[in-house]
């Protein structure tokens, strides 16, 4: 019953997290984490850009005064990275390591006030309930990373494991990508 319960709300979350039409900046294995992009991300005291559609007039004058807005410019609302882990562990790699330290980094720069939620995501192999357990495991030990090694305040950062649940949008479930850890501002 209360597993029923869990995944019910689990869902539940999920469906509201879709309705928002999140936004993922999704940082490659040995790409460099900017920790100004990651506050930027992650602050939900800063405005969030809208797309809007905005008519134009055709006269060459109106054409050059009224430029578009760019869409690239919309601000993603989370940031995932490949945190990687030894297999069937929550023993975070060195390698992950750097990623980590400049999204803690970022972290530092957002108001104290500010809360962190720490996704665990998992690709869709194996049961559901052994990904569920494994991606809550794993984004436990990212948040005790952050707290042990850069001393981030632990009640500022929520973990919790999505397993499979949310696979990266247009993406195969079972796709490498899915296997991440994902944060945004709460």
């Amino acid at each position: 019953m209360a597993r029923r319960f869990h995944l019910a709300s689990l869902l539940l979350a999920l469906a509201a997290g879709s309705a928002l039409a999140q936004d993922v900046r999704l940082y490659g294995a040995g790409e460099s984490v900017d920790p100004r992009e990651v506050a930027g991300i992650l602050d939900q005291s800063r405005p969030m850009k809208m797309r809007s559609i905005r008519l134009l007039d055709d006269t060459p004058s109106a054409q050059t005064a009224q430029q578009p807005q760019d869409a690239s410019r919309i601000r993603s609302s989370a940031l995932a990275l490949p945190v990687q882990f030894a297999f069937d562990s929550a023993e975070i790699q060195p390698s992950a390591r750097p990623q980590l330290d400049a999204l803690a980094e970022g972290i530092r720069m957002l108001p104290t006030i500010q809360s962190i939620v720490i996704e665990g995501h998992t690709d869709a192999v194996g049961s559901e309930a052994y990904n569920e357990q494994l991606s809550q495991r794993r984004a436990q030990a990212v948040k005790r990373y952050l707290v042990a090694s850069h001393g981030i305040d632990a009640a500022r950062l929520r973990a919790v494991g999505l397993g499979e649940f949310a696979p990266l949008q247009g993406r195969d479930p079972n796709a490498s990508e899915n296997r991440r850890v994902q944060f945004r501002g709460e």
